[in-house]
C-alpha cells in the first residue's frame, strides 16, 4: 500500500557520497524536528527529471526556506555515485539539495512508490512524487500518474501548499 497523508515515513537507510566515500543516512535523522520537502524521480539523467523536476526545486529553494522548510531532498533508485554526479551536473548540490540514493529500492518499496517499465529500461524504479514532511509525518503528498510528466510534483506545485 502506498504511503499517504498522515503516515510516518519508514526509518530506512539511503546513501550519499560523503568526504570518505559512501555513507548511509536516514530521512528520519534529516527530518527530525524539521519540515522537509522530499521529491523522487524515476531516474537520474532522464529527460523530465533533469530538465524539469530537479530545476523546479532549485528555482523554488528560497521560497521553501522562506516558508519554513529546512531541507529539500531528492531520492532516486540509483547508486550514490550517479546521484553525486547528477547533483553536480544539474546544480542541485550547489543549491543545497540533498541528492540521496535508494540503491536497492528499499525505501521506495516501503512507501509503495515503486514501478517497473521494461520498455524504457526502468526496472524497480520510483514513481515521480513530491511531499512535505513534518517531523517524519507526511503532511502533503503529490504523485504523478505518468512518469514523463512533472506538473503536480514540481517545486512550484508543492510550494503552493505552504
Amino acid at each position: 500500500m502506498a504511503i499517504s497523508q498522515g503516515d510516518r515515513l519508514p526509518d530506512t537507510q539511503l546513501i550519499r557520497i560523503g568526504d570518505d566515500g559512501p555513507e548511509t543516512v536516514s530521512l528520519s535523522d534529516i527530518g527530525r524536528g524539521k519540515t522537509i520537502a522530499v521529491f523522487a524521480v524515476p531516474g537520474a539523467y532522464t529527460p523530465t527529471c533533469s530538465s524539469a523536476h530537479v530545476p523546479s526545486f532549485i528555482r523554488t529553494r528560497d521560497g521553501f526556506a522562506a516558508k519554513g522548510v529546512d531541507t529539500i531532498v531528492c531520492v532516486s533508485v540509483n547508486d550514490p555515485f550517479v546521484m553525486k554526479a547528477w547533483g553536480e551536473a544539474t546544480g542541485a548540490t550547489e543549491a543545497g539539495l540533498h541528492m540521496l540514493a535508494d540503491a536497492d529500492g528499499t525505501f521506495t518499496k516501503a512507501i509503495g512508490m515503486d514501478f517497473t517499465a521494461p520498455p524504457a529500461g526502468l526496472i524497480g524504479r520510483s514513481k515521480r512524487y513530491a511531499m512535505l514532511v513534518d517531523d517524519g509525518v507526511v503532511r502533503t503528498l503529490h504523485v504523478e500518474e505518468a512518469t514523463g510528466v512533472c506538473e503536480m510534483t514540481a517545486g512550484e506545485s508543492l510550494l503552493s501548499e505552504l
